[in-house]
């Protein structure tokens, strides 16, 4: 892990607060460009979390996510020479979709660097909205990377940086949710759960929520592959994670920003225990407090940042398109995956921000197969089958159960005259099926090996 502070082309000196007062004023600059979106009742999600839940479809924004809000802030209080000189942004997708949506509203010249791992429908969008006025670039595989080639840009050409979260007016713009979600509601939420990538949109949040009631509860949920936030909570400071899972593009930064550490730290929020956190320097004595990986009931006015399983938010995309009809890219659905983790009051009033509904369609097989495998359904095998008449069909007949299917089967090796080694992909009628089919696999003839998720050999062979 480092923990050297990351260099910031702007100084933090000059930049304005981070305020209530600050987010009305953004409210005001961005009305032009930015929708009021739905505050949505959700029944089926009210009923299994044991609460009323409503959500926040900011999948239903301008540009598919509520990045624009931030950007559209930043580029509005630039002056003409800043103007002139151009912008540079960094972004997984969406914070670059709102930079090009204002690029070309305002038109101002920008480059955006985004990881080459951004899905084409991002990549697209972004040159929809940007039109002539914007030059995509992509670089590295993380956000972090194209972070580092933008400040490069930025320090080369003496453009204006629109950072994606570490910026008080970032956040402000962002923090501008909040203020609709009380004039829709009519009063303060009891709990407000919203995901966390880099820390503008919960800091902008969190910053005008706390202006009107120190009562509500407020969670944050990372991804479990990109726990920056509850790192920094740790270790009193931001640090970079060695590594990080890329597929909740939306949220999957290797380090949270100053902004959104010093303001969730200034509110004193614990921490969802996590594996990551053994490996972090100085871990032993830890600067947050750290709860139980579990469902856990908050206190009122807590303010708690907890991890998701990308394969649980999988599931959650799932049930939102087919229930609820709303298209949610990994990053939309972690609020509403998050209230898994949360033991309500049956009397509360939750709003979960729906972040952004820019999930490309030709991702929606890894997208099943995460959530299959989440739920237990889903199994892979290294199967020895001796090469002789009648193999396969007695592990057919012999060892798969009568609800259960073979999604794949391929040989590995088949240079033993005797056997042949076979990945085999099963699909379980029933989560609790597995205990009978590896009783069934150990009193066959064959040698069966169960690959786990997350090993080498999983990783390689799937």
């Amino acid at each position: 892990m480092d923990a050297v502070s990351e260099p910031h082309v702007t100084d933090p000196e000059w930049m304005p607060e981070l305020s209530a007062a600050a987010i009305d004023a953004a409210a005001q600059r961005i009305e032009p460009a930015v929708a009021r979106t739905p505050l949505e009742s959700a029944p089926r999600i009210s009923r299994d979390a044991g609460a009323q839940v409503y959500l926040k479809r900011e999948d239903l924004q301008t540009v598919r996510s509520y990045k624009i809000r931030g950007a559209y802030n930043v580029m509005a209080q630039l002056s003409a020479d800043e103007r002139a000189r151009g912008v540079v942004a960094a972004s997984a997708g969406n914070h670059a979709q709102g930079v090009a949506y204002a690029c070309r509203t305002m038109q101002i010249a920008g480059r955006i660097y985004v990881p080459t791992t951004t899905p084409k429908q991002k990549r697209d969008r972004i040159l929809w909205h940007g039109g002539d006025f914007v030059e995509l670039l992509a670089v590295g595989e993380t956000y972090d990377a194209a972070a580092a080639a933008a400040q490069a840009d930025v320090l080369r050409t003496g453009a204006s940086w629109i950072h994606a979260f570490d910026d008080p007016r970032t956040a402000a713009g962002q923090g501008t949710i909040a203020r609709e979600i009380v004039e829709q509601l009519g009063r303060v939420p009891d709990v407000i759960v919203a995901p966390v990538g880099g820390g503008g949109c919960l800091a902008g949040m969190a910053t005008y929520f706390r202006s009107l009631s120190s009562e509500i509860t407020i969670v944050g949920v990372e991804p479990s592959g990109a726990v920056s936030l509850a790192a920094a909570l740790v270790m009193g400071g931001p640090v970079t994670l060695d590594e990080i899972d890329p597929f909740v593009d939306g949220a999957a930064v290797k380090r949270i920003g100053v902004l959104g550490h010093r303001v969730m730290g200034a509110f004193d929020a614990s921490v969802t225990a996590h594996p990551v956190f053994d490996t972090l320097p100085g871990a032993a004595h830890p600067q947050a407090r750290i709860l139980p990986d579990e469902p856990l009931s908050l206190p009122s006015g807590a303010v708690h940042i907890t991890h998701v399983d990308e394969g649980a938010v999988c599931t959650t995309m799932l049930e939102l398109y087919q229930n609820e009809g709303i298209i949610a890219e990994p990053a939309g659905a972690l609020a509403v995956t998050g209230l898994s983790q949360l033991k309500l009051p049956a009397q509360a009033t939750v709003v979960c921000l729906v972040s952004g509904g820019n999930n490309d369609v030709s991702r929606y097989g890894e997208i099943i197969e995460r959530s299959l495998v989440h739920q237990g359904l889903k199994h892979y095998f290294l199967v020895d089958f001796p090469q002789e008449p009648g193999a396969l069909r007695r592990f057919l007949d012999e060892v798969l159960g009568p609800d259960d299917d073979i999604t794949l089967f391929e040989y590995v090796k088949r240079n033993n005259r005797e056997t042949g080694a076979a990945l085999v992909g099963v699909q379980l009628g029933h989560r609790d099926g597995l205990a009978g089919l590896m009783e069934r696999m150990d009193y066959s003839r064959l040698d069966c090996e169960r690959l786990d998720p997350g090993s080498p050999a999983y990783q390689y062979l799937t």
